[in-house]
């Protein structure tokens, strides 16, 4: 719809301060003509777009003009409400602002469009508390002045000091160059540098942090999902780790794979069983998701495991062996 286009090109302006007629014609996906037309049709309505001749020339908005939210139209309302459904939001310390920004886009729609999507939301819900077997999905609390600390000096490039408590280890402080933030299924993680080696530190364990007024040492760009994926790769390579020859029921798959490292080999073995080789973490790691499966699912390698598995189950039986 032409109405859409006319305010995307209204924000672009806004975004980017001046830009050509080639840049919007390929920033919409139109041709340069027409974006002259839109142009025209801007400034017949009163929009200050004005244009800059020479090399360096293009659109531009007069300084300090402001555009309202009433060009979105019912899909964009929908996928901004949805998305302050998101909990990674919370991991970031960001929802109160987010609930704030996204009463202020209710506020700002067209009142045809706000009934329509205000309806619609409560017909989709994101990342429930609970999955279908009634457990609770795993959520850390991260005080408020904490994360915000964090997240200024990763957003403003500067160093950080935290008073970080690692697994096993007393708390200490440490300065460390902020590389990014990241969420997954609600906990929240920092990616780091410290004497320039990449440090991942979990949100949930660091109990004080400063901003430093000093430049964080790191590169101008970082592509987030290509760091995650190289350091869980070299996690999934170091450690303890073990791996375990499961035989297993298939319809139970996906809560072992879930729980795994990695899955090294996997084949069917007919009937609605599959035998799977997996690596966990570490013994305990293993012994953990091997016994939450009960006897749906059998170790097969190590021997160690089986021998654990089964004197867990002896103590078990025992246990419920007479009347209370």
């Amino acid at each position: 719809m032409r109405a859409d286009r006319l305010v995307s090109l209204v924000l672009l302006l806004r975004q980017h301060g001046r830009l050509s007629a080639t840049a919007l014609a390929r920033e919409l996906e139109v041709s340069t003509r027409t974006v002259l037309r839109d142009i025209e049709a801007l400034s017949a309505a009163g929009v200050p777009v004005y244009a800059e001749r020479g090399r360096q020339g293009g659109f531009a908005l007069l300084p300090g003009f402001h555009t309202e939210l009433t060009g979105l139209n019912h899909d964009e309302a929908l996928a901004l409400l949805v998305a302050g459904s998101r909990r990674g939001a919370q991991a970031f310390g960001l929802g109160a602002p987010l609930a704030s920004a996204m009463r202020k886009v209710v506020d700002a729609l067209p009142e045809s469009h706000r009934a329509a999507a205000a309806g619609a939301v409560r017909r989709l819900l994101i990342d429930p508390e609970t999955d279908l077997l009634s457990r609770r999905q795993e959520t850390e609390e991260v005080p408020d002045a904490v994360v915000a600390e964090v997240r200024r000096a990763v957003l403003s490039g500067h160093r950080l000091r935290l008073h970080y408590a690692a697994r096993g280890e007393p708390a200490r402080w440490r300065t460390v160059d902020p590389v990014g933030l990241v969420t997954v299924r609600g906990q929240g993680y920092l990616l780091a540098a410290r004497s320039g080696a990449d440090r991942t530190y979990r949100l949930s364990r660091v109990l004080a942090a400063e901003e430093l007024a000093e430049p964080a040492q790191r590169p101008d760009r970082v592509d987030l999902g290509q760091a995650w994926r190289e350091r869980g790769a070299r996690f999934r390579n170091g450690g303890d780790q073990v791996t375990v020859c499961v035989r297993m029921r298939t319809a139970r798959r996906e809560e072992l794979v879930g729980t795994a490292l990695a899955v090294l080999f996997e084949e069917s073995e007919g009937e609605g069983r599959s035998r799977l080789e997996v690596t966990f973490q570490d013994a305990r790691h293993a012994e953990w998701a091997l016994w939450q499966l009960g006897a749906d699912a059998e170790a097969l390698t190590p021997q160690w495991l089986r021998d654990s598995l089964h004197a867990r189950a002896a103590a078990i039986a025992a246990r419920y062996a007479t009347p209370s």
